[in-house]
């Protein structure tokens, strides 16, 4: 039941099933156009840059939208100092950059260690991560930011975008 429940759900916010006033109705519930409205919504959080850390990229005001929780995020290896990105900057591990398969170059994005709370402004100059089950690749700046593990490793992340 609970399957068909998020199908039915899932069918209406794309707009498959439509009506005026009830989408689905039965004997057991009923979901209608706002029940929908109310149950979907996007998170946006407005910020100035006086929230932003001191040593974190400039950003103008705007919102941050959520992207994804849960994230695992690692950072690059000191080997690819210098070398050219995919968006052909060169690559510094000391500024505050990182690497996302699908977001445009020049996002912004915050990011947010879940297990200590701490955040950080980073900029999309490249692709990847190639690993599996990784989601972002961040500068070794940028994770040392967020981290208190000095020694490495990948951390888990909520991944917000900014948008203007």
């Amino acid at each position: 039941m609970k399957k068909i429940i998020t199908l039915l759900f899932l069918l209406a916010a794309i707009g498959i099933v439509t009506s005026q006033s009830s989408i689905i109705t039965s004997k057991k519930f009923s979901i209608t156009k706002d029940t929908i409205k109310k149950t979907t919504k996007v998170v946006e959080k407005e910020f100035t840059p006086a929230t932003i850390a001191p040593d974190t990229a400039t950003v103008e005001t705007g919102k941050f939208v959520f992207f994804k929780r849960n994230a695992h995020a690692s950072y690059y290896h000191d080997k690819f100092n210098g070398k050219k990105t995919a968006s052909g900057k060169r690559f510094d591990n000391q500024k505050l950059t990182a690497a996302h398969r699908k977001f445009p170059f020049g996002t912004k994005l915050r990011i947010t260690n879940e297990a200590n709370g701490k955040s950080v402004i980073v900029e999309i100059t490249d692709r990847g991560p190639f690993a599996r089950g990784r989601e972002i690749d961040l500068s070794k700046k940028a994770f040392m930011n967020i981290t208190s593990n000095k020694n490495g490793g990948a951390v888990i992340v909520k991944i917000e975008e900014l948008r203007k």
